[in-house]
């Protein structure tokens, strides 16, 4: 890429990501304002009565526009970003595996969509995933870009595995690894998995993985049959998947889970939940449909504890977690802050022993 090619692809990033950021600490904020300065001292208990006043306001329209139309520029800006990236190159003697099934029947919920707008989705072609691996950094606005938010998971949410040696953890919906990578650094001695669907974000991980010196079987399988031995797992982790599933393929991927988790074994997954506030839960799901994840608001109203139960889990519960650094958190409560953020939780949850 010529130099000022780089140099207007940089700036173009750096506008939009500024842009994401004012939307997010000063129109969000004045949002709120409005629907205060309109509900008074009696706002709207119900989720859906706080959308119909949100949906009034003078500064909806343009809060919602700028949260999908910022979106759109980012993906244009960095896959003009990634477009010289040459193809994954694979590494001739590996100390890890990447076991691809180009046979794999694809789920029409996961191939019709864009998720998070990305044009043509994670799953298509190499540019795909490098695309998906940039923009993952910048849709966190940019506080994610040595993978804090995924290193905190590990560090916070594993516990009871601290002075134990566990020989195997899967984490389920992988991505390009980054969700993956942290794990073998902490159990380096154990036997890790990622799976996922996208051939060229495997391809990606793997080819990350073996840049760090990390062994990790990155294999391509569906979440809800991964195809691994019952009773195998000291862990099964994911970050960011419940909510991008529909609920038939959330509760199978659960139940999954628990048939590979070993007695004992530990279920650990990050993702969203509602909070109670009425206005906050109204842009949480609305953010769902602007962001092309069509089935987020039916997965964080499932009865997901339940859902654990059924599959045979026990001390089913979420807790919240602090992406700014502190991570796990002891109850789902998260601190006051008046920015747009999301409510990011663990479900945690054992197999009997």
């Amino acid at each position: 890429m010529a130099t000022h090619h780089a140099l207007d692809t940089r700036a173009e990033i750096d506008f939009v990501l500024a842009m994401r950021r004012r939307w997010a600490d000063r129109l969000y904020p004045a949002l709120k304002e409005e629907y205060d300065a309109v509900t008074g001292d009696a706002p709207p208990a119900e989720r859906s009565a706080a959308g119909e006043t949100t949906e009034t306001l003078p500064l909806y329209p343009w809060f919602a526009w700028m949260e999908r139309g910022s979106q759109k520029m980012l993906w244009r800006a960095v896959e003009r970003a990634v477009a010289d990236e040459p193809a994954i190159e694979l590494p001739a003697a590996p100390k890890g595996s990447l076991e691809l099934h180009p046979e794999i029947d694809m789920p029409t919920w996961y191939t019709d969509w864009d998720i998070h707008v990305q044009p043509g989705g994670v799953w298509q072609s190499d540019m795909s995933a490098r695309t998906y691996e940039l923009g993952a950094k910048l849709v966190m606005l940019g506080g994610n870009d040595d993978y804090l938010f995924h290193r905190r998971f590990v560090e916070t949410c594993l516990a009871p595995l601290e002075g134990k040696s566990p020989t195997r953890l899967v984490d389920v919906g992988c991505g390009f690894g980054k969700s993956t990578w942290p794990l073998k650094k902490t159990f380096p001695e154990a036997e890790v998995i990622g799976i996922d669907l996208a051939a060229p974000c495997l391809r990606l991980a793997h080819a990350k993985a073996e840049e760090q010196g990390l062994a990790i079987r990155f294999i391509q399988g569906d979440c809800q049959a991964t195809g691994l031995e019952a009773g195998s797992a000291d862990l099964v982790t994911s970050t960011m998947l419940l909510h991008e599933v529909p609920r038939p393929a959330l509760e199978a991927t659960i139940a999954e889970a628990a048939r590979i988790l070993k007695p004992g074994g530990l279920l650990r997954m990050l993702d969203f939940q509602y909070t109670g506030d009425a206005f906050r839960d109204f842009q949480v799901s609305q953010h769902g449909a602007r962001n092309n994840e069509p089935f987020m608001p039916g997965a964080m109203s499932a009865d997901t504890l339940a859902m654990c139960e059924a599959a045979g889990l026990v001390n089913a519960r979420w807790v919240a977690f602090d992406e700014r650094g502190g991570g796990r958190l002891e109850s789902l409560a998260w601190p006051t802050r008046s920015e747009w953020h999301f409510p990011w939780a663990v479900l945690e949850a054992e197999k009997p022993a």
